[in-house]
């Protein structure tokens, strides 16, 4: 069943602006803001007293105004001073106006949040986010860790925070989101729905402990990370299916690998064997091939990746092998010219830093199908770079690109 996305301009507060805003950032739905998770959280459940109060935490205080002025230092800027039963610190302000000046008067009660501070003179936050208290109407404490997301110029976290507010409270009513787990893995893993995981991820309860989470992620995140995961094998294993649907040259095996081999000053392992032999099954069988092959340093993988060249080569074809630096190209452009100059095979190498003529010459010779096999950097994958008759790419170190 498709869901029906809702747009961003539905939710209060979001026009135009808000909404190009938002764009910047790849939102455009209602939905796309439940998908935008938070970084980090904050801990505003509780009310400290300002005693309590120690450099570098943050802090939730609840005081009141004592006094205001200007200080004219190396930068102008506007301090309150601020009082609870237990001791006093000072608000800092460097950017403001007269009208939070004025907004500030003495006796004013302050709900208020920041990282403490050394002052001058005593403990301060600059710019600290509050509130002003109204007489009769105390502001209710958090109920929930406070989320703080990735953001973009122009929108503020308050911003964020209605905003998520606004697309939970719709979760619960028209608001839609597809559910893709199917119900007896979820319960198997004791995993949470999908709209439960959102609600966790954007509002934790107090005891979600985040500063955990590195080791120890929630059920919430790990949902969210299988489903991720799953979303990304299933399309690999489609674009596979799609790719296998297309014809490929079929490669037979033939003598030039055989002379290569009966050549070597070394008798090849079984694992390579057994890769050669699983490798030229791919290729006889007419569907384009994707292999990874695995090993350690020193484990034969460029002698394996030479023999199977030498079969598409003596087929017809060209092979491009790429690696992701140039000292490493050069190293592997000298290993195939010493086992391929015996027989009349050419290598050629070709680097960003080859320039004017002779580069010229070198593309207009693959272009040609002169050149068999070429090594290079990623230089080998410019626009201007043209084979006659590609048959196999091998790609060196490819987690590198």
């Amino acid at each position: 069943m498709p869901i029906t996305l809702i747009p961003v301009t539905a939710l209060k507060g979001v026009g135009t602006k808000k909404a190009e805003q938002l764009a910047k950032l790849g939102i455009y739905s209602v939905q796309d803001i439940l998908f935008h998770l938070p970084l980090r959280y904050q801990d505003r459940t509780r009310i400290l007293p300002i005693r309590r109060a120690r450099i570098g935490d943050y802090v939730v205080l609840e005081v009141q105004v004592e006094r205001t002025d200007i200080h004219l230092g190396r930068r102008r800027s506007l301090i309150v001073q601020v009082t609870d039963d237990s001791g006093s610190l000072h608000l800092r302000f460097f950017h403001f106006s007269a009208a939070q000046r004025a907004s500030f008067k003495v006796g004013t009660k302050l709900r208020c949040y920041g990282e403490v501070r050394h002052g001058q003179f005593q403990h301060e936050l600059i710019h600290p986010e509050y509130q002003l208290i109204t007489p009769g109407q105390p502001v209710p404490v958090e109920t929930s860790l406070t989320p703080i997301y990735p953001t973009t110029e122009g929108l503020h976290q308050l911003s964020w925070r209605d905003l998520t507010e606004q697309a939970l409270a719709r979760l619960d009513t028209e608001l839609s989101v597809q559910e893709l787990l199917p119900t007896p893995i979820l319960h198997r893993l004791q995993m949470p729905t999908l709209p439960d995981a959102i609600r966790f991820l954007h509002r934790p309860p107090t005891d979600a402990a985040p500063h955990t989470w590195q080791d120890n992620p929630p059920l919430a995140q790990q949902r969210l990370a299988l489903e991720e995961m799953l979303a990304h094998q299933l399309s690999l294993r489609k674009l596979r299916a799609r790719q296998k649907q297309n014809n490929a040259p079929q490669v037979a095996h033939n003598q030039l690998a055989d002379q290569l081999q009966n050549h070597l000053p070394f008798q090849l392992t079984y694992a390579q064997q057994q890769v050669i032999a699983q490798v030229r099954a791919d290729m006889a069988d007419g569907r384009p091939m994707l292999r990874l092959v695995q090993g350690d340093v020193g484990s034969g993988k460029t002698i394996v990746a030479a023999l199977i060249a030498l079969s598409v080569i003596e087929a017809g074809y060209q092979v491009a092998f790429m690696a992701p630096t140039e000292l490493l190209a050069e190293q592997h452009q000298h290993n195939f010219q010493a086992w391929y100059t015996p027989l009349q095979c050419t290598v050629a190498w070709l680097s960003g830093r080859h320039k004017g003529k002779k580069r010229q010459q070198t593309l207009a010779a693959l272009a040609a199908g002169e050149i068999p096999l070429i090594v290079g950097t990623h230089a080998l994958f410019q626009e201007d770079v043209q084979f006659a008759k590609l048959g196999l790419v091998i790609i060196d170190e490819q987690h590198r690109f």
